[in-house]
This record gives structure tokens, C-alpha cells and sequence, in this order.
């Protein structure tokens, strides 16, 4: 099954070449599962000629907005609305959660409570995962049709299905700890809350549960996909 990758952020110049881009993340994340994958760095203007590009599709994380007034955001917004209308498998994450869920009716805005870094435990129901979280910014109106299946006490709407075939979530299961251990120190001072960095740094032992999220990931997207 090939997987169009349509990246909207870049990794830290300091950790890239050691750690990889956000779109080599998602390869190692998935690899063993049987996808091969294509990269669209949407955020320098490079688009799929549409839909049937790929058999399924994931946004990737930014340090962008979503409601911010980039030249590439309104034709990435098209594109999500043209795979979710073709039912093909879609799946977010962080950004790409914020985006899709704006691009299809539901609205983000800065949350007041704050950022959420680093280890994070989140409800799905049936079993509580711990996966590494970098945001603000929440979806805090549903688009129609989407349903919560994963919350926690700071984030309502952590984790969405919307119709059939669209699959987001707001923390970053890309992310090892290292990576947000870099984050910290290249891209949180001053940006972050001090507070807030030296508890996420404070757990960057802890384990995470980046492959079990990984496998319902693998598992929605060959559903989708069939």
C-alpha cells in the first residue's frame, strides 16, 4: 500500500541530519507494516497531482499554525476535502489533526490552559497510551460526523475518527524522547513555559508508547485501504 506523506513542518536544522525529518520519522515509525511511502513537502509548494496519488495519506506535524496565513494551507485544505470525499484512508497528527479537522468544518484556536509537552497519557477506552505531545494550539469545535476516541484532562478532542476513513491525533507518536529532548533545548526556551520544559524533561525516561499507536495506525489505513 503506498502512503503519500504530505509533510507541513521541517525538523530542528540542529537534529536533522542525526534524527531525521518529520516524513523519515513516520517511515521508521511504520516500517514493518508494508507500506511504501512518497513525500510532498506541501510547506514549499510541492502538492500531489490529487487524490489518487496514493492509497491513503498522512499530514504530518508543523510548528505552524493552522489558522495562520500561509499560501500553501488553503490548496492543502482542498486536497484533505478531496481525500475525505473519495473515502480514502487519512490519517493526522498534530498539525495534521488541526488541520484536517479545520479543513472540514471543525475550528482550532490557541488553548488558554497552555502547551503540552513531552510524556502524556491518553484515554482511548480501552486501554490508556503514553505518547509524547508538543502543542498549544487544540481543536476545540468537531467538524459534522467526527467522533472522540481518545481524551485526557488538558485535551478533550485528543484523538478523532471523522466518517469512515479519517483517523487523527494530537500528540506525536514520531516522537522518541530524544527527539523531544531536542525540541526542548532548540526550539522551547523561550517559547515554552520553563515550568512547563523542565517537567517534560523530568520524564523523558519514562516509556512510551509510540508502536502500539503505530499498529492502529498500520491497521486503520489497510482497512481503509481494502
Amino acid at each position: 500500500m503506498r502512503i503519500g506523506i504530505l509533510q507541513t513542518g521541517h525538523a530542528p536544522d540542529e537534529t536533522r541530519a542525526t534524527m531525521g525529518n518529520y516524513d523519515q520519522m513516520f517511515r521508521q515509525l511504520l516500517d514493518g507494516h508494508g507500506f511504501a511511502f512518497d513525500t510532498y513537502a506541501v510547506l514549499d509548494g510541492q502538492f500531489p497531482d490529487g487524490p489518487d496519488a496514493a492509497e491513503g495519506w498522512l499530514i504530518t506535524g508543523s510548528k505552524h499554525g493552522v489558522y495562520e496565513d500561509h499560501a500553501w494551507i488553503p490548496p492543502l485544505e482542498d486536497l484533505i476535502r478531496a481525500i475525505h470525499a473519495k473515502g480514502q484512508p487519512l490519517v493526522g497528527i498534530c498539525f495534521g489533526h488541526q488541520i484536517i479537522a479545520q479543513a472540514l468544518g471543525g475550528k482550532v484556536e490557541k488553548f488558554p490552559g497552555g502547551w503540552a509537552v513531552g510524556r502524556t497519557e491518553y484515554d482511548f477506552g480501552d486501554e490508556t497510551l503514553a505518547l509524547n505531545a508538543w502543542h498549544q494550539d487544540q481543536v476545540v469545535a468537531l467538524p459534522e460526523g467526527a467522533q472522540v476516541i481518545a481524551s485526557n484532562g488538558f485535551c478533550a478532542n485528543a484523538a478523532l475518527i471523522i466518517g469512515d476513513s479519517t483517523m487523527t491525533i494530537q500528540p506525536h507518536p514520531e516522537f522518541e524522547s530524544p527527539f523531544v529532548e531536542a525540541l526542548i533545548n532548540h526550539r522551547g526556551k523561550g517559547v515554552v513555559p520553563q515550568p512547563t520544559l523542565d517537567a517534560a524533561a523530568a520524564k523523558l525516561d519514562q516509556p512510551i508508547d509510540n508502536g502500539a499507536y503505530a499498529a492502529r495506525m498500520a491497521a486503520f489505513l489497510k482497512k481503509r485501504g481494502k
